[in-house]
């Protein structure tokens, strides 16, 4: 079940809010973590089993932490927690992957055959994976106390706002708000407003462009031309900043109707001036759990240069295949990296003395083409097929794919994906901060009016969101799938 389903508006929501507001404040964790697992078991029955069972291994794992003076004990229960963790997620998503490539090689000495397993993947299991290992990590480090009722961290693993699609939380964010939080009317009015903009910028920005964008990938490779592969890839990074920024927003904003404060995923990544502050800025929870819990640890840039640039590489490698078992996704991961060494090397400096249009430009063009090869590897297309589709699209935007379409541009823009594509321009900076710090430069009329403004604007948007959702407009979710 996502946000933007009818159900989850129209019943879920309410049902959990009344629930959660009619009990006692002592019964509400335990209300909410009922919501909780019943929110992924409603669209996931048989894979509750797996978040259960996370939820059992860890609290197993954190219970000899709080209460072993062992360190070998300590180091042990850490060490078992983290490798059943990946094994976990390893199997369920990457079996299959693993043992197609295994079996591809042993194929070219004739031994080939190997049964590749058909193994579902659990909604969020990357997300809540993360969270858990987290957990342990900074529990033994000492950056956060062990869980000692095995309730609050099944609440945390399984907390419904942010189980499927993040932002991945720390347990040392939300430890104390688990065990008592304060909850005020103006927490519930931040909590909705930020829900009803991160839902609009979901159902009315990356709904409407996503189309154009499937149609266009979608055509005989024959046809992509620079200008329609360039148009498609220009709609497809609108696309995903505002699918995913808008449900980080929605959880955001659940969570802090229910007392919690999560920490931002997003900084209006696309005014970055290079592809270092690219990943300060889009998708922080998972930039920083790499920088926290693989980049230091590797030695980060304390071991020299050399150093600093494998474990660059190797960060995002494994960044590229956390985000799908396919060696495009490797390729995407690879491609990041690449950059980033590219600009340590020098190219930063290099651009820091060229003016500002110029550093957006190349990080906005960088950006873009990686979004190109994050399209095609989310795509329905055969392995092959996608990395020939790459290589057409990619030669394409270069200008070197020989050959012409006689689709237009126009054919796949229609009204609705314009004033898509313009509130999309608008939302991607940084408008909302810009008129609150005028509100608060300006008190009296000015802020009245901003406010006022910003009120009707929910309204609006509340108004337009739930149309577009009741009237079963095309819904997809891209990281729903990670």
């Amino acid at each position: 079940m996502v946000f933007t389903e009818p159900f989850f508006l129209f019943v879920f929501l309410p049902c959990t809010l009344l629930a959660y507001w009619a009990v006692p404040s002592t019964w509400r964790n335990s209300t909410l973590l009922i919501a909780s697992i019943a929110f992924y078991a409603i669209g996931q029955q048989s894979d509750v089993l797996v978040l259960l069972a996370s939820i059992m291994v860890n609290a197993a794992a954190g219970f000899v932490l709080a209460t072993s003076g062992s360190p070998v004990a300590r180091s042990a229960a850490v060490i078992v927690g983290v490798v059943g963790n990946l094994a976990v997620l390893a199997w369920f998503k990457y079996s299959g992957f693993l043992t197609a490539n295994l079996d591809a090689v042993i194929g070219e000495f004739g031994w080939g055959g190997l049964a590749i397993p058909a193994v579902a993947l659990p909604v969020g299991i990357s997300f809540f994976t993360f969270q858990a290992i987290s957990y342990l990590i900074d529990v033994k480090r000492g950056d956060a106390k062990s869980a000692r009722n095995p309730f609050d961290l099944a609440l945390y693993i399984a907390l419904f706002p942010q189980l499927v699609a993040g932002p991945i939380v720390r347990f040392a964010t939300i430890a104390e708000q688990i065990r008592g939080r304060q909850i005020g009317p103006e927490d519930v009015e931040y909590g909705a407003r930020r829900f009803i903009v991160g839902l609009a910028k979901k159902v009315l920005v990356a709904n409407a462009v996503a189309g154009s964008v499937d149609q266009i990938f979608g055509l005989p490779p024959e046809q992509l031309s620079p200008s329609l592969v360039w148009t498609a890839s220009l709609l497809y990074t609108i696309q995903i900043y505002f699918d995913f920024s808008g449900y980080s927003d929605m959880a955001i904003g659940l969570g802090r109707i229910f007392g919690f404060r999560f920490d931002e995923n997003f900084n209006y990544p696309y005014i970055s001036r290079s592809i270092t502050e690219f990943w300060r800025r889009w998708h922080i929870s998972l930039s920083t759990w790499f920088r926290d819990y693989l980049y230091i640890p590797l030695g980060g840039n304390r071991r020299g240069a050399v150093r600093t640039y494998i474990n660059l590489a190797i960060v995002f490698l494994l960044c590229g295949l956390w985000h799908g078992a396919s060696w495009l996704f490797v390729a995407w991961g690879a491609y990041q990296g690449l950059f980033l060494i590219i600009e340590r090397l020098g190219l930063q400096s290099t651009l820091g003395r060229a003016p500002r249009f110029i550093q957006h430009a190349y990080a906005m063009v960088v950006v873009v083409v990686g979004w190109t090869i994050f399209r095609v590897a989310t795509g329905p297309n055969h392995s092959e097929d996608a990395l020939s589709l790459l290589a057409i699209c990619l030669k394409s935007m270069l200008g070197l794919q020989d050959g012409s379409s006689d689709r237009a541009v126009i054919e796949f823009l229609e009204p609705m994906t314009l004033i898509a594509v313009f509130c999309g321009v608008i939302g991607s900076l940084p408008v909302v901060p810009w008129c609150i710090e005028i509100a608060e430069r300006n008190p009296g009329p000015i802020r009245f009016a901003l406010r006022s403004a910003a009120v009707l604007s929910c309204v609006v948007l509340l108004v337009l969101s739930i149309m577009s959702v009741t009237s079963g407009a095309y819904n997809p979710f891209i990281y729903f799938q990670f």
